[in-house]
Order: C-alpha cells, then structure tokens, then sequence
C-alpha cells in the first residue's frame, strides 16, 4: 500500500460520497478538516512518525462519509471500513481511523462517547473539524446548513436548549439557525483537545461573539 496512492483513493471516495451535500459539509470541508489536521498534527509533534499522519489525513478525509444528516442507505455506514479493508490498511491503523471517526461528533461528547482515549491522533482530527465550525468559515457553514432545512434565521420567542441530551440534538427541527450558536458553536472553544487547537480556536470563537452582537443589533434595529 503506497501512502500516496491510499490517499488519493480517499479522496475520491470522500468526493464521490458526499457529491450531494450542500456546500455546509461538502468535499470542500473535508479537504479543508484535512490539511488543519495535518498542520496541527506538525505543531503538536506527530510529524515524527508516518503513520501518525497517514491515520490523521485519513481520519480527516473520511470522517463525514456516512453522516448521519446526509445518509440516504443504512449501507453509507460501511464505506469507509469497507474501503480500508479493500485497500488492505493495517489492522491497528485501521481501527484507529474508525474509532476516531466514530467518536468525535458533538453529539458522542453529550453523551459523554468521545475517541479521545482511542488512539494519540483523535485530538487533532477532531479539533480541525472543529475549527473548521467556526469563526468565518463555520459561520457561513451554519447559514448554509440551516437554509437547506428551511431553518428560521432567528426567533427571539424560541430560546437556546441547555439540556441537550444526544436524541435532542439529533433532533433538528426545533432548531433556529442562531439558536445552534449557543448550543453548539460557541461550545467548541472549551472542547478543544490540543493546545494548537486552543490557540487557533481562540481568534475564530472571538469572531463569532463579534459577528453574533453585530446580528442582534441588527435584529432589533439598533444598529
């Protein structure tokens, strides 16, 4: 197995798997998860070792093929466990690429399910999908995902849930666009795993705050 020709392979898949998705999780975000992955991986010291970065890159790659919000056959699960194997991955590199996948949704940290005890890389593949939520680029995402549900922009009458469980935030519908700031997006600062992830999530969370007074003030008029 050559480590480019693997790669390249999981790109293709990456983009033929998510063809349909709007703009919000498309093959433009997993390519960008990709190379934040790749940098905070350097900056926290697993460039030493290939096979560190290799289980990164792909993790990052792979990791919304089969999403839950996009899933159009319960057999969308498989592919990327099915495509390793095909391409005859490393048993241990393998199960690492999957638990990294598995665990590093916001909704298996409500549940109190995280990969971060699964495999050294979990932090940095998790903390660039992470970084890619916020900021300037995360809030364009959050727009464009809620106007493909037809989401509310904002309604002052529907408050933020605090008592998020994983079934509720599974549940979209009760959701505004606004609303999945504050019970998500300006969550993910804290969540951070790594301190190159906390460095770079500090700029993007601030501009959220930014961008969110901005809006209320426009809402009410009083700017």
């Amino acid at each position: 197995m050559a480590e480019t020709d693997i790669v390249i392979k999981a790109e293709e898949l990456m983009k033929s798997a998510m063809k349909g998705n709007d703009a919000s999780h498309d093959a433009a975000h997993s390519f960008r998860v990709r190379d934040l992955a790749l940098s905070l991986a350097t900056e926290e010291g697993f460039s030493a070792s290939p096979d560190s970065m290799l289980i990164v890159e792909l993790a990052a790659l792979l990791h919304d093929v089969g999403d839950y919000k996009y899933i159009r056959d319960p057999s969308e699960g498989e592919i990327v466990e099915n495509f390793l194997v095909k391409e005859g991955v490393d048993e241990n590199m393998k199960t690492s690429i999957l638990s990294i996948i598995k665990g590093m949704g916001f909704k298996e940290e409500i549940s109190g399910l995280t990969g971060s005890t699964c495999c050294p890389e979990f932090g940095v593949v998790q903390d660039a999908d992470r970084l890619d939520a916020i900021g300037a680029i995360g809030i364009a995402r959050c727009f464009t995902f809620g106007g493909s549900r037809n989401r509310a922009l904002h309604d002052p009458q529907i408050k933020p849930r605090s008592d998020l469980s994983k079934e509720k935030y599974m549940n979209k519908d009760e959701l505004t666009t606004v609303n999945h700031f504050h019970e998500k997006l300006l969550k993910l600062k804290e969540l951070m795993k790594t301190k190159a992830g906390q460095r770079r999530a500090e700029r993007r969370h601030k501009f959220m705050e930014e961008f969110l007074e901005e809006f209320y003030e426009e809402w009410d008029g009083r700017a």
